[in-house]
């Protein structure tokens, strides 16, 4: 511990965002550098506690007091030797993972939390800068073979742990480049696809081969993977996205959000001069108040809509977090998204009961009525409020409410893989499927779930894999499987 007084003496700070007006004219990042010193005194609040709940609310174990402590004193390649410790991705994590360690955080219990996320994006990209970020190819070479299906966080952290035990892993993806969403579900805004780059060179120079534009159960047969490689690892996510099957879903103008968003990418890619599914000029509603919504929100600001309303079901929520949902637990409370800072109306406690169209089956409004929570024959329910209806006049609306599990389809069908009452793949205590050598990782066999849960279960898939392969493994492995038994 640095500084046995930090917490008193320092309030939480973070960079500050650059102007709205500017920020929306490009798709960079939307924080300022954060100067040197400013990050050491954000460290130096660490109070290095007992018993450091922030290890346990991070679900890969990081050791935050750990690598406060190293920054604190300048240390900093020590630190980033005890961030990758745990993360194969913190340049990943600390820019999108909405932090459940500040939450843990013990300061937090009274007062503002440890910067912990801010901290550790500092660490990492101190790294890359000074050169400390390198190919870690394996020494010896195990004669054995994994396929990876899906390159989104689960599936290239389970790639670059077995990669560094030596196994020969291939990284099957179906899009024209490797990256899950972090490729072509995150935007440019929260993320630069540059981050996500030198991180695959690193993973191509240790021996991990990717290959694209290959869909499992139609470019390639399950059983043609299964006799090329020894172990298999479906890392696919969860992408069946909830629909809103009212009257009027038909009409030109209403669309998934994972619809919208992946081409905003393309055209940053280069791959479009101009979005087919474009708000400019447009009136947008989003229905869904998560982080989809809110990337949906920022990227119909940067594409010029007149204007746009955010729909959330349930009612907003406090501006504190409530006695009933105490520390170290997530705080269910309002918050503000740098999306939210530019603009745009939030309406909470509204659902959307119809689309309107004209003749030519364009998008034109949509009508909604407000609802209040109730329990209704034992169950939480949304109930209509008496002379609330209103229609709003709209021409794009995107749904952003959600994934419900994997993609049914031939790959699951083909793998022959069962799945559990909630629609995922199924597994047990060694993130195997029903199926010898066939194991899951991340949203496929979790369901929707943060990207620090796709990191720690693809390492822990990966040490599941390597004693599969090898009777033993010096893999970490950060998480249980909490899960039914197969039958």
């Amino acid at each position: 511990m640095g500084d046995s007084s930090g917490f008193l003496k320092h309030q939480r700070e973070l960079p500050s965002r650059r102007e709205v007006p500017v920020r929306l004219l490009d798709w960079r990042e939307v924080y300022n550098d954060f100067p040197i010193a400013k990050v050491r005194e954000q460290a130096s609040r660490c109070m290095d506690c007992g018993i450091p709940f922030c290890n346990n609310g991070c679900p890969l174990g990081n050791l935050i007091p750990d690598w406060n402590d190293l920054v604190y004193r300048d240390h900093w390649r020590e630190a980033i030797d005890r961030l990758h410790a745990t993360n194969n991705f913190p340049e990943f994590t600390g820019r999108l993972c909405p932090a459940p360690c500040e939450a843990a955080c013990v300061v937090g219990i009274n007062a503002d939390p440890v910067t912990i996320k801010q901290v550790e994006v500092e660490i990492i990209d101190r790294a890359w800068s000074e050169g400390w970020v390198t190919p870690e190819a394996p020494a010896v070479k195990t004669g054995r073979s994994v396929a990876v299906i899906g390159s989104g966080p689960a599936g290239l952290a389970a790639a670059q742990q077995l990669t560094r035990a030596g196994h020969s892993v291939v990284v099957f993806e179906r899009a024209d480049r490797p990256g899950g969403l972090l490729r072509y579900g995150i935007p440019e805004f929260k993320m630069e696809k540059r981050h996500l780059e030198r991180r695959l060179e690193q993973m191509t120079a240790e021996g991990t081969e990717f290959r694209c534009n290959i869909e499992v159960g139609v470019d390639i047969s399950a059983s043609e993977l299964r006799k090329e490689f020894d172990a298999v690892v479906l890392a696919g996510g969860a992408t069946a996205w909830r629909d809103l099957p009212i009257p009027g879903r038909e009409f030109r103008g209403v669309h998934q959000a994972m619809e919208f968003l992946p081409l905003a990418n393309r055209v940053v890619e280069g791959d479009l001069e101009r979005s087919t599914i474009h708000a400019g000029g447009k009136r947008v509603v989003i229905i869904g108040g998560g982080d989809t919504g809110a990337d949906c929100l920022g990227t119909s600001h940067r594409q010029g809509a007149i204007s746009v309303h955010q729909f959330e079901i349930m009612p907003r929520p406090a501006d504190a977090r409530p006695s009933e949902n105490p520390w170290p637990t997530w705080p269910m409370m309002f918050r503000t998204s740098s999306a939210h800072e530019e603009g745009g109306e939030r309406v909470y406690a509204v659902n959307t009961v119809e689309f309107l169209g004209d003749s030519d089956g364009n998008l034109r409004g949509l009508r909604a009525v407000e609802v209040r929570s109730e329990i209704v024959d034992g169950r939480p329910s949304f109930v209509p409020v008496e002379g609330s209806e209103f229609e709003l006049e709209c021409e794009l609306v995107f749904l952003s409410m959600g994934f419900v599990g994997p993609e049914r389809g031939s790959m699951i069908e083909q793998f022959g893989v069962e799945l559990d009452p909630r629609g995922n793949v199924a597994r047990d205590s060694s993130w195997s499927t029903n199926v010898d050598g066939v194991f899951v990782a991340g949203d496929m066999g979790r369901g929707q779930s943060l990207i620090v849960w796709a990191i720690a279960e693809g390492r822990a898939a990966a040490a599941a894999v390597d004693t599969y392969l090898m009777g033993e493994t010096l893999l970490p492995a950060p998480v249980t499987v909490d899960a039914a038994p197969l039958r």
